[in-house]
């Protein structure tokens, strides 16, 4: 990489892009009325990337809801879709 360690570079990339990310809440939030986000997904199991963010929203006054029990990535979204096909399934009874 021309010379700069592998190390710093991801760090930059990682802070490069969490500032987009606050931005870009900053920017939606304020426009929507809003103070509380939720990080979710599967880019946010990589906890380098979530604490950036989580830092610098409530560094901003947001209200941060993050994933405790559940995963925020494809584990998460098969239990969703079993709790609705349940729910379905006891309704269509």
């Amino acid at each position: 990489m021309g010379g700069v360690d592998v190390g710093r570079v991801a760090a930059r990339f990682h802070r490069g892009l969490a500032a987009v990310v606050v931005r870009a809440v900053c920017v939606v939030g304020e426009r929507a009325g809003l103070r509380t986000v939720a990080l979710s997904g599967g880019v946010f199991q990589n906890t380098v990337l979530l604490e950036a963010v989580v830092s610098g929203l409530e560094g901003e006054r947001f209200e941060v809801l993050v994933h405790s029990r559940v995963p925020p990535g494809d584990g998460g979204i098969a239990l969703g879709q079993a709790v609705v096909a349940a729910a379905h399934d006891r309704l269509s009874r």
